[in-house]
């Protein structure tokens, strides 16, 4: 009695204490009030002029905050740093009234001027900016950014107070606000000297140096294995936060994320293995999440390679690819074979595009090309990261493409950093790739491929179809634009610049005590909204 009385008394001890050898760290962590989220591959940078991926954004939404921030279920623009804002008669001209308790985790104000210097160096041709694109919807912003001026008083950037910024757009932009909710938008501390740098990444964005304006700050990133964000108490809505941080884990493979999670120590995964998800229908549907998502993987191929520069040769590797049996056979998660690069589940858009598959004009094609049979069709290389479901379908295309066309291609895998470096280089002939919106608008997956697009890695670009693009960008009414950005999707399919694949869902395992986390096409889950029911 005495030696059982004496076990009970450390039990109970050992669960207060949370001292207990064993005790799983997703349990140990929401008694701590931190969420732990599976984010995919390893972040690059948290600079916001620097990054790309997604891994980067879900991380960057809890650190900064632009003028506005997303709705955390439909996404629509709320305000953020900008309490209010009035828009021009014409809809050019928006005046943004910041909130006087806004701040920055050094305790400094957020001031107008914080995004004056922020869009100046998104928008220096030197620092490369690889979304400043977004930007050119601003007066004067792209000739600027083209280095055409280095005067930037020609842009339609105005601080007409500290708490007053004025926005001069080239035109009616009616996505104007849901474009800046993108991390491009986000000011800097202009206070802080190298936060105005251009040419790197800023050192406020690193974990010695931080300095950031969101409801997070970054407390601890180590490489290949977390970031690690902690409640931010100089944030202007820190009475909203429910959470006291995150840790946002690097795990590039989704078998490993499974183990991670029914191991505990995992809330929420980035993905599940396409082969996994049929088992967790039957047994486990409390914690399988499957949501649509605004995202499309294609293959890329590279225009300035000497094979692929034809446009019959891209026609006849689409045209040999059961997409069909890719999406329903191989996923089997709910993903969409896809003929177009713009997903159908963009609000507003119908221009479905045909799911083509015929391996006969692919042939065709290929003979006329002058390698009939496949003969004489030189060894290309498919190039992918390092993925399991990466490498099936890499397997798949690479099946198909010899069993359709007889030719030899060959599958060269590379972890993340490595696969980035070169697709932004140009050095590869065949690359996965895939395109995840950053607005609810068909121009976030269009305007891709223009000519001075930074993320245009295929080497190709056509005045006819950046015609076709401006002609929608143009339009007032909502109707023909929808109707040209359609053509300008049809010519870009026609001319085979990339091969679409599928469009996604997401498919990942939550922990049903996850709760303010909502389903939207973006994938978009702010962290200031979570908490643990």
């Amino acid at each position: 009695m005495r030696h059982s009385r004496r076990l009970l008394i450390g039990l109970v001890a050992c669960l207060l204490l949370a001292g207990c050898a064993g005790e799983r760290p997703a349990t140990l962590a929401k008694r701590e009030g931190i969420i732990i989220i599976g984010n995919g591959p390893e972040p690059q940078s948290l600079d916001p002029h620097v990054t790309t991926g997604t891994a980067e954004l879900n991380i960057q939404m809890s650190l900064f905050e632009g003028l506005v921030t997303p709705d955390p279920e439909n996404l629509d623009p709320l305000p953020g740093v900008a309490e209010s804002w009035e828009l021009s008669g014409d809809g050019t001209t928006f005046v943004f009234t910041l909130r006087k308790n806004a701040l920055w985790s050094d305790g400094q104000p957020v001031v107008a001027a914080d995004f004056h210097a922020a869009w100046k160096r998104a928008l220096d041709p030197g620092q490369g900016t690889p979304y400043a694109s977004m930007l050119h919807v601003i007066d004067g912003a792209e000739a600027y950014n083209k280095g055409e001026t280095d005067d930037f008083s020609t842009v339609g950037i105005r601080v007409v107070d500290t708490d007053i910024l004025e926005v001069r757009l080239r035109r009616d932009i009616p996505f104007f606000l849901n474009a800046l909710l993108h991390p491009v938008w986000y000011p800097v501390p202009s206070h802080a000297p190298a936060a105005t740098d251009s040419g790197r990444s800023g050192s406020w964005t690193t974990v010695d140096g931080f300095v950031g304006n969101g409801p997070f700050v970054l407390k601890k990133w180590l490489p290949g294995q977390f970031v690690e964000v902690a409640r931010n108490e100089r944030y202007w809505d820190a009475g909203s936060v429910f959470l006291n941080g995150a840790r946002f884990m690097a795990i590039d493979e989704p078998a490993a994320e499974e183990r991670a999670f029914l191991a505990g120590q995992l809330h929420v995964t980035d993905s599940l293995p396409p082969m996994r998800v049929s088992d967790y229908v039957a047994r486990r549907p409390d914690i399988l999440n499957i949501d649509p998502y605004l995202g499309t993987y294609y293959v890329l191929p590279n225009t300035r390679d000497p094979v692929l520069a034809d446009t019959r040769v891209r026609r006849s590797l689409a045209l040999s690819i059961d997409r069909r049996a890719i999406a329903q056979q191989l996923l089997g998660a709910g993903q969409m074979p896809a003929g177009g690069f713009v997903p159908d589940t963009m609000p507003g858009f119908d221009s479905t595009l045909p799911v083509e598959y015929d391996p006969a004009m692919a042939r065709t094609l290929l003979g006329q090309a002058g390698y009939p049979g496949g003969k004489g069709f030189p060894p290309i290389e498919y190039m992918f990261n390092s993925s399991e479901s990466h490498r099936q379908i890499a397997e798949a295309l690479q099946a198909m493409w010899k069993q359709e066309l007889g030719i030899d291609v060959t599958l060269v895998n590379m972890e993340w950093r490595t696969y980035l470096q070169r697709r932004a280089s140009g050095d590869f002939q065949l690359a996965r790739a895939v395109w995840i919106g950053d607005y609810l608008e068909p121009s976030t997956f269009l305007n891709l491929w223009t000519r001075d697009n930074p993320n245009n890695w295929s080497g190709w670009s056509d005045p006819a179809y950046e015609s076709l693009l401006n002609g929608a960008l143009n339009s007032h009414n909502v109707a023909n634009r929808m109707r040209n950005y359609g053509l300008a999707e049809r010519y870009l399919i026609s001319e085979q610049v990339i091969i679409p694949l599928y469009h996604y869902v997401t498919v990942y395992l939550k922990d049903p005590a996850v709760a303010g986390w909502h389903s939207n096409l973006l994938d978009w889950h702010p962290v200031k909204y979570l908490y643990f029911e």
